[in-house]
């Protein structure tokens, strides 16, 4: 349309700026809050009922924040205040999640956990809650405020500041260690590398999020309406249908690609959750059986290693996403990045050698860049323009969230059929992308 004209490439990096501090506190969170819980006692076959939260916040969280502020115009914005209230919350979380240990807490234990761990559980539920808020707003405000044509580049930026961030995140703790920041703590209390890693995340996510939040101005009403050729009036008449009924006329795609993402999800959410106790185990001799194996020197190096880990793996996403685009076929590159990435999660019950399972998590970072990009692709085609968007995206984050919430609350019964191998759990990840790749086939035009 002649009205949607080109933004500059200094315009679309200062959409999406504010991703890159989001993705640091989503990164921290991720590689750590297995390792905090573990330190402030948690037995391992807890560590996944804690991982119930994060997704279960966004699959209550994103569909709102997709409704309402399809229907949100202030002085301020369309989609920026969420953003910017969700940035504030996350901040003020980060500052106490890490110190649940060091608060003096009671050691009375109620249902089976002490007063520190409920304290970190509310704090977690608080902190991704936040994230969710932030996070969802750069999606949408691609949709908004980028042509057609600037789109496919809008959303690279998007994820090479989402890498990026992961990065950051990922290698905090081991940097801090580095300079000389304790990496080692009395039992129950977390250490100050990673205390002071969720200290400058937090910073850094409030400086990004304020420096898009006052560089971008989002379109007024009637602006927007000319942007999009579109009839404002009855798109906001139309908005009125409940998330139910945009369930009931969702494309067959968003429920084939759904079938996917569920065992895509699952995989990955066993990363998170074992890693750090699969790595101890193998790598650095840890028997996670010993009471007070937690606050062993080992298992907070592994701690350490596991953001190493992740950041190699982050760099396999980046450089693996410059490939995707060269693929014919959508199809087959979500198939074979899922059983590359297959490939990585089995190889890793199987190392020993902590630079070895560098080759693992690289890999790995193959299926991770095709989760991030494919399944929007798919499903954006599929809805061809639709005016719920915002609406839809928040609902396909449930295919998200779902498959963690299912794999968290069964991770304890599937680490007994295992033996109780945490490094068994990331071969059960490898299982989970090939029924992911196996169900590609499902999906089809619509």
């Amino acid at each position: 349309m002649s009205n949607q004209r080109d933004l500059t490439f200094r315009q679309l990096v200062d959409l999406s700026f504010g991703f890159l501090g989001v993705q640091i506190a989503y990164a921290l969170q991720s590689a750590n809050i297995s390792r905090i819980f573990a330190t402030l006692g948690a037995d391992p076959h807890q560590l996944s009922f804690f991982w119930i939260l994060p997704p279960l916040m966004g699959m209550i969280v994103q569909p709102l924040i997709g409704k309402y502020s399809d229907r949100t115009w202030t002085r301020m914005g369309r989609r920026k205040p969420y953003l910017i209230v969700g940035a504030v919350i996350a901040v003020l979380v980060m500052a106490f999640l890490p110190n649940a240990g060091s608060l003096h807490f009671s050691t009375r234990v109620f249902l089976g956990l002490n007063m520190a761990m409920w304290f970190g559980l509310f704090s977690l539920i608080f902190l991704d809650t936040s994230i969710n808020v932030a996070m969802q707003p750069f999606k949408m405000m691609v949709g908004d405020m980028v042509n057609e044509k600037q789109k496919t580049t809008a959303y690279s930026i998007q994820s090479f500041l989402c890498n990026a961030g992961s990065l950051l995140g990922y290698l905090f703790p081991i940097f801090f260690t580095w300079i000389g920041i304790a990496n080692e703590a009395p039992e129950g209390v977390v250490p100050d590398s990673v205390v002071y890693s969720f200290y400058v995340g937090a910073a850094i996510l409030i400086l990004c999020v304020l420096y898009t939040f006052l560089r971008v101005k989002e379109m007024p009403p009637k602006e927007y309406a000319e942007f999009h050729g579109i009839d404002l009036q009855k798109q906001e008449s139309k908005s009125d249908k409940g998330l139910m009924q945009l369930l009931k006329e969702a494309p067959a795609t968003f429920w084939t690609v759904g079938l996917v993402q569920f065992f895509c999800w699952a995989a990955f959410l066993y990363m998170w959750n074992y890693t750090n106790g699969a790595i101890a185990v193998n790598c650095w001799d840890v028997d996670m059986a010993v009471e007070g194996a937690a606050a062993s020197a080992g298992f907070q190096a592994a701690g350490n290693w596991v953001g190493v880990l992740f950041a190699v793996q982050a760099v396999g996403s980046i450089l693996w996403a410059t490939v995707l685009p060269r693929f014919k076929n959508i199809k087959t590159a979500y198939v074979v990045s899922l059983l590359i990435g297959a490939a990585g999660f089995a190889s890793v019950m199987f190392i020993h050698n902590q630079y070895a399972l560098f080759v693992s998590y690289f890999l790995i970072g193959f299926a991770w860049a095709a989760m991030l990009a494919l399944p929007f692709t798919l499903l954006t085609n599929a809805l061809e323009g639709s005016p719920y968007m915002g609406s839809y995206l928040g609902l396909f984050n449930c295919t998200i969230c779902l498959p963690q919430i299912v794999a968290a609350a069964t991770g304890g019964l599937v680490l007994r059929l295992v033996g109780d191998s945490q490094p068994a759990m990331l071969l059960m990840a490898g299982v989970y992308l090939v029924v992911g790749a196996l169900c590609v086939r499902l999906i089809g035009k619509k």
